[in-house]
């Protein structure tokens, strides 16, 4: 089998090697998953450039997302068997309720991830994914489709029928939040850069979209859409937080999924205040919001969008199209 290898985090494309190794033999507790399929977020270019905010190991096996078949179970699983087409968790540990200290341990970065042609995973830390979606569409989901879930749904008071939602951009995150938020009842604000994706952003389900470099007050304009009122919700990818207040509507929820914006004014403690609304950050989510999300996108029968689809042999350069391309959806690996 062979397994990508990242030198050290910062390492850049370059730190990638391939290597060949045998093929492990899962102990108790654990399955073998042939993987079919990787897909890369934002996460995986800030692990390759060093930025990112949880440990990575040296010589890691990068990349958190991945699908497959299970091929082999150990000693004591009941939970998946041979032959099950599954996802894995990027965090192991967090089955269920809030994210703790414990459960820092991660896929792609203290942990082996996906990018290999084999993974040995615990059972309890694989989901099994919608029957409808490919391997290369299953594989998009464990990072940035069950982070726009716990952004949508993961705070006791999940976006119903009637609300308005705001979502950042055309990125992996955004993307999935819009298709979930439709799905829930809402009304879609979102946001891009150009009319070619505002056209897209509509075909997906956008009610509204706000083009900011033409509309740079975004957020006024989301204020003006809903006569003055604001948004239920708004899906922060870019951690443009002191935009984001001026959107929201008194007492709406923030989430804060991301920094891609790696820069930002600071939040005014004082507009804060006055918003009344919840500021919640969240790291993706557990495996029960996982399965629940997948529920989910069976019953719609939803899809990712996926931008383009790269060999296994060519991963290097699914990184440098992801980094450097703008992708209007999901960059893939496909293993076999």
């Amino acid at each position: 089998m062979r397994s990508y290898h990242l030198s050290y985090s910062g390492a850049g494309p370059a730190g990638l090697t391939v290597r060949e190794h045998d093929i492990p033999t899962p102990g108790p507790g654990q399955a073998l998953v042939a993987v079919r399929a990787t897909s890369l977020s934002f996460r995986e270019l800030m692990v390759l450039d060093g930025t990112y905010v949880l440990p990575v190991k040296p010589d890691v096996v990068p990349v958190s997302d991945g699908a497959g078949d299970v091929v082999a179970v150990g000693p004591g699983v009941d939970r998946v068997r041979v032959g099950d087409r599954v996802a894995a968790t990027l965090f192991p540990s967090w089955q269920d309720g809030p994210f703790a200290a414990e459960h820092i341990p991660q896929r792609g970065g203290s942990l082996d991830g996906m990018l290999t042609e084999y993974a040995l995973a615990d059972a309890d830390s694989l989901v099994t994914v919608p029957a409808h979606l490919t391997y290369a569409e299953a594989a998009t989901l464990p990072c940035v489709a069950v982070t726009a879930w716990n952004a949508l749904t993961g705070d006791g008071a999940a976006v119903r029928p009637g609300d308005t939602v705001v979502v950042q951009g055309s990125g992996g995150v955004s993307l999935f939040a819009l298709r979930f938020a439709k799905a829930l009842g809402a009304r879609v604000i979102a946001t891009t850069s150009s009319p070619a994706r505002a056209a897209r952003l509509r075909e997906l389900g956008a009610d509204d979209v706000v083009d900011y470099t033409t509309t740079p007050d975004w957020a006024g304009e989301v204020r003006a859409l809903t006569e003055g009122r604001g948004a239920d919700r708004v899906v922060d990818v870019a951690g443009l937080l002191h935009e984001s207040v001026r959107a929201i509507a008194l007492a709406g929820t923030i989430a804060c999924v991301g920094f891609t914006g790696r820069t930002a004014p600071p939040l005014d403690p004082q507009a804060l205040f006055a918003s009344g609304a919840t500021l919640r950050s969240l790291a993706v989510g557990s495996r029960a919001q996982f399965t629940a999300m997948n529920a989910f996108i069976e019953t719609h029968g939803l899809r990712p969008v996926i931008d383009r689809v790269f060999p296994f042999e060519q991963a290097a350069e699914a990184y440098r199209h992801y980094a450097g391309a703008s992708p209007f959806g999901k960059v893939v690996i496909h293993h076999s």
